[in-house]
């Protein structure tokens, strides 16, 4: 094989797990938005069992999927956070923000009781629903309407896709690189600072 053609197959295949990945996410977001608004259901759920073992190993199971979905989804809004998958791919062009959404959805899940505060779990909710609002509608209209023809498609779908949008794509993808950088640094001095703590001694 020649050079270019060995430089052609690895830009396919980065672009074939690219586009994958987005197509995932667009599930993912589903499911671990899904999984936050079945809370209770669930918890409606854990009344139902006779033994109490089975209900906290059913507690367990949904919250570790709920959790986990919302890990993957981050780690993979990854690829919104670099300027040249920005370019050569047909993304949602408000992905990167999206992907925001869920860090500071992990961020309310580390500093507040979670489940345990109802104020806060609305508010992932909300940051959730938005999160898979920018990612699901911009993929379904733009991304996968790329080969659709009209006047209003022609108008409307270039603007929803990063690679024929990076004007504002790649913009976004810094400004949401930053706010999880920020993110970042209160989720981490928030550690800090609950290790810094001394175990109190008794009751």
């Amino acid at each position: 094989m020649t050079p270019d053609q060995v430089a052609g197959l690895f830009s396919a295949g980065e672009q074939f797990v690219e586009g994958t990945i987005a197509a995932a996410l667009v599930v993912l977001w589903i499911a671990a938005l899904g999984l936050h608004v079945a809370r209770p259901f669930m918890v409606r759920s854990t009344e139902k069992f006779t033994l109490r073992l089975g209900a906290d190993l059913w507690w367990i199971i949904y919250v570790g999927l709920r959790d986990i979905f919302l890990v993957q989804v981050f780690l993979g809004s990854f690829i919104f956070f670099y300027p040249d998958v920005l370019r050569a791919d047909q993304l949602p062009v408000t992905g990167s923000l999206a992907a925001v959404c869920a860090f500071a959805v992990m961020l309310i899940k580390l500093t507040t009781r979670n489940d345990g505060d109802p104020y806060w779990f609305r508010w992932q909710l909300v940051l959730l629903a938005v999160g898979a609002t920018l990612y699901v509608v911009p993929y379904i209209i733009g991304v996968q309407a790329t080969l659709l023809t009209g006047q209003h498609v022609s108008v409307i779908v270039p603007g929803l896709v990063t690679s024929t949008n990076t004007a504002v794509a790649i913009p976004l993808g810094y400004l949401s690189a930053v706010l999880v950088g920020v993110l970042g640094l209160v989720a981490v001095g928030y550690n800090l600072r609950i290790a810094g703590r001394r175990p109190t001694i008794g009751a």
